[in-house]
């Protein structure tokens, strides 16, 4: 029986309006060809279902029989066609139904429209549900389709009208029956034959053994289109999906038949991999480097599965991995494509043994006699480059005297690598001497010169820096050395003091000896900063007073920085002696010394990290308060800091300081602001913050607080992000228009990145972080840092998350990222920590269908009996016995029961609240 009958389906009322659109549907179809592929893609599972019922009904197929009772080779025909096409679709259904589909964005809510799919949804699971109840059924009708040795025909729109108009004569040997579209019997058997061989595949999924019926009936579709051609009136098969087919089906069954295991270097590979012979595996990559047929993708994934065995502690897989990574990237380079970054990763340690390796394959994979030569400039260039890469000289020679770089690089290319060889170090001696004579020409005086700059750039000795100067300056009285490296910034301010001293050696020696110091202070090699500093201040400390108080503020600079890198990380005090320094430097007073404000700035930061507000707010100089903007800063700062654990006593000092924050941040200060508008004191901040290793948390807190609240104040802000202590600054700013707010913005980003790198696990900050990513509509990102801030204070929700943390505005913002990300049943359970349930959002969200959580798995950490009973009563009325039984079980539970003492219930919402959060915790972090 047809899906119809089986199911109760009624068909639409046998009508003279009904009867023409019946017969306009099953021509469409005849003109189609009655090609499934089409018909599937154009036509959903109900509406395809109709029509070819409507084809069994017109064909005369008798009503009520099973189609595995009939006898095909006495029906007519068209009758016999009509049902080989249902149960070919019927299977081709099935198995399509397995695959995962994408689900269609929802747009907006439509109540009829949402009926209507939610009946189509139905439907289809019915009719899904009946065919494949009828699948065995199914399978058998097309198996003995296999053994009818006829041709078949299938209605046209010829044939269609002539049964409209003589529906008498219809199964008997008539033009209707016989005049159709002709079928041809090899034709029949490879559709009949792929569309099997589909189904057994999905079957092998629980059945390995039903693969062998797969292989065979997709191996006989190869070799009938292979026969006749892929071209057909009737069908089209997608071959490129068959092939995928017989390799898949040649890996999963085992064949005693040693040519058809051989057949492919697919199952060959899954074979070593299997039995562990990797060598074999490898010898196949080889051989394939010449052919290039293996996909990049399958040998990525052969290198991917690899480096996970790898990692599981099979340690003798490392040189495997290896092997493979080399092939791997040999071949991409032949394909021109990007060399892939495990490779340079496996390379960072090159041994003798790699190297062989590596010349081997690359002697294996290219033929070079029948090679083109943009192949060969290829692997040239690879050789090449990967000379330039090596730091060992032996490697390089290794590469360099071998026959395949030779054959590749012509003779002027050697030379000019070797000579780029020599040139980047001046220690270097390659053994290699193509042409004798090139080494025994005597260098110039340019080249001695070249060779002495180059050293020069190099070192960070300062005698030996000294040593070069002179040489060069005893070669030539024309140039000015200062000028070699373009690296060799000096500060402005310095730039044209140093500049004016006459000696030109003089000039170059400070020039280089503070510029060298100040790159090796900016990549925290402090050892040589100090070394280079100190050399400078003894040589300015003989001509120069201004150039001396210059180098010993540097080296203040320096010590604090170093201090910070080191003690200070684990919390020791500085000295005194660097304190009085620091303190000195504020309160100096020599007239026309250049300063650098970065200097100002971190000695104040400096007192901040290290709690000197005593000094800041009671001892420090009024004059330099007064005239030094940063201590002024800080003189609020450390004020706040120092009355906060008071909030009403530190409005005051709060206010001053906001007042000086929307100063700075104003529009209106032109000369703090650069050339893109954002303020100055925001802007070019990478530098001081990539050196700035700690920071006194409280400080932080403070200034993270006023610049949260300054980005809060904004008209146009819907959501307000929270933080510590935000209550003491003002709620508001008389001129809002001069604030830039973006940079405001950009500083509170900067500011709890920041702060979260000193300390992770301080849950105001995180809870900060993720307002910020709410605001910005990133809402998987603010529940991963929302869940964070809640493990890290209730020992991964062991505890009791404090009330402080998952206020209700958090919960509520928690509940907004699962509604939008389409986790609904999320929602509701969320809607249970309010303080007030908030059964209107829960009933809403669990209203919704489309939801991409657990849905049903995530009742039992619902503890309120309301919503349990709403979802009993929902899952009632649509249907869906196996979720409402969940929801009953839940709502059963004893430890629910509302006439349980309020210590139980608590109890049972904590245990919930516990297993749920943790649940969420996994799914984001």
């Amino acid at each position: 029986p047809s899906v119809n009958e089986q199911n109760q389906v009624q068909p639409p009322p046998d009508n003279k309006r009904n009867r023409i659109l019946k017969l306009l549907a099953l021509k469409v179809a005849a003109h189609l060809k009655w090609d499934l592929d089409v018909l599937e893609k154009s036509l959903s599972v109900p509406v395809l279902n109709m029509l070819l019922n409507e084809l069994l009904c017109i064909s005369k197929v008798p009503p009520g029989t099973k189609h595995v009772d009939v006898d095909l080779s006495s029906l007519p025909p068209t009758t016999a066609m009509a049902i080989l096409l249902y149960n070919r679709w019927a299977i081709r259904t099935i198995v399509q139904s397995s695959f995962p589909v994408k689900q269609a964005k929802p747009g907006p809510p439509q109540l009829n429209v949402m009926n209507q799919m939610q009946q189509e949804k139905e439907l289809t699971e019915n009719i899904l549900k009946v065919l494949k109840e009828q699948a065995a059924d199914s399978i058998l009708v097309l198996e003995g389709a296999l053994k009818l040795n006829k041709d078949l025909y299938v209605h046209t729109i010829r044939t269609l009208d002539l049964l409209a108009m003589e529906p008498g004569m219809v199964n008997g040997e008539t033009e209707s029956s016989t005049a159709g579209l002709k079928i041809s019997a090899e034709e029949i058997q490879c559709q009949v034959c792929y569309d099997l061989g589909a189904i057994y595949f999905q079957q092998g999924a629980t059945n390995a053994a039903v693969h062998e019926n797969a292989k065979e009936k997709f191996f006989k579709t190869k070799e009938l289109i292979a026969k006749n051609g892929s071209s057909s009136l009737h069908f089209t098969i997608d071959e490129e999906r068959l092939a995928g087919y017989c390799q898949a089906c040649g890996v999963l069954t085992s064949s005693s038949d040693d040519a058809s295991q051989q057949a492919t270097p697919y199952s060959q590979i899954h074979s070593c991999m299997k039995s562990g012979n990797y060598q074999v595996g490898l010898k196949i990559f080889l051989e394939d480097n010449l052919t290039l047929s293996l996909p990049v993708q399958f040998r990525q994934s052969v290198l991917r599965e690899l480096f996970q065995k790898a990692q599981q502690g099979n340690d003798a897989l490392d040189e495997v991995c290896f092997k493979v990574c080399v092939c791997n990237t040999v071949c991409d380079v032949l394909q021109d494509r990007t060399i892939d970054i495990q490779f340079c990763q496996l390379f960072l340690k090159p041994s003798k043994e790699k190297i062989d390796f590596l010349l081997e394959v690359c002697s294996r994979s290219i033929n070079l006699e029948n090679t083109t030569e943009a192949l060969k400039r290829k692997m040239a260039s690879f050789l090449k480059n990967l000379c330039l890469g090596l730091e060992d000289l032996q490697l390089v020679f290794m590469i360099s005297s071998h026959e395949l770089f030779i054959k590749l690089l012509k003779d002027d290319e050697r030379k000019l690598l070797i000579d780029q060889m020599r040139k980047r170090s001046p220690r270097i001696n390659l053994c290699t001497k193509p042409v004798t004579s090139f080494y025994d020409i005597p260098a110039s005086a340019s080249v001695n010169i070249g060779q002495l700059e180059h050293q020069l750039i190099l070192s960070v000795d300062p005698w030996r820096i000294r040593q070069i100067l002179i040489e060069l300056h005893g070669m030539t009285s024309e140039r000015q050395f200062w000028t070699v490296s373009n690296k060799w910034e000096v500060p402005n301010v310095y730039g044209n003091v140093i500049l004016g001293i006459k000696d030109n050696l003089t000039r170059d020696l400070v020039y280089i000896l503070m510029a060298k110091g100040l790159h090796c202070c900016a990549i925290k090699d402090f050892v040589h900063a100090k070394q280079l500093f100190a050399a400078c201040l003894e040589l300015v400390t003989e001509f120069s007073p201004k150039l001396r108080q210059v180098m010993l503020n540097e080296m203040l600079l320096l010590d604090i920085y170093t201090h910070e890198a080191g003690a200070g990380v684990s919390g020791e005090r500085p000295p005194s002696d660097l304190i009085s320094r620091v303190r000195g430097y504020l309160e100096m007073r020599v007239p026309d010394i250049p300063l650098r404000q970065v200097i100002a700035e971190e000695c104040v930061a400096f007192l901040l990290n290290w709690c000197e507000n005593e000094y800041l707010t009671m001892q420090v100089p009024l004059p330099l308060v007064q005239t030094n903007p940063y201590v002024k800063l800080g003189q609020l700062l450390a004020a706040t800091c120092k009355e906060l654990p008071g909030p009403k006593e530190s409005r005051r000092t709060a206010k001053d300081l906001w007042e000086v924050v929307v100063q700075i941040c104003s529009v209106s200060n032109q000369h703090k602001r650069g050339n893109d508008g954002r303020v100055s004191l925001i802007k070019h901040r990478e530098s001081t913050l990539g050196i700035m290793y700690r920071c006194e948390p409280l400080v932080l807190t403070t200034i993270l607080s006023l610049f949260v609240k300054l980005h809060n104040v904004r008209e146009d802000i819907v959501n307000d992000i929270a933080a510590e202590h935000i209550s003491i600054w003002p709620s508001s700013i008389p001129n809002l228009q001069s604030v830039d707010f973006e940079a405001v913005a950009v500083t509170v980003k900067e500011l709890v990145s920041y702060a979260l790198t000193i300390n992770a696990n301080n849950h105001f900050w995180l809870i900060i972080q993720a307002d910020i990513y709410f605001a910005t509509n990133q809402y998987s990102a603010a529940l991963h840092y929302y869940l964070q801030a809640g493990a890290v204070c209730s020992d991964f929700f062991n505890k009791m998350v404090p009330p402080d943390v998952y206020t209700d505005q958090v919960i509520k913002r928690m509940i907004k990222c699962c509604s939008l990300l389409n986790c609904h049943t999320q929602v509701a359970i969320l809607c249970q920590f309010l303080r007030e349930v908030d059964y209107k959002t829960a009933f809403k969200a669990l209203q919704e269908q489309n939801s991409h959580d657990a849905m049903d798995s995530y009742y039992e950490y619902i503890w309120d009996v309301t919503i349990l009973e709403y979802l009993t009563y929902l899952h009632h009325k649509r249907g869906e016995t196996d979720k409402r039984q969940i929801a009953i079980k839940a709502i059963g539970q004893t430890e629910l029961n509302a006439s349980n003492p309020e210590e139980v219930l608590q109890l049972a919402a904590q245990r919930r609240k516990k297993k749920f959060l943790q649940a969420m915790a996994k799914l984001y972090f």
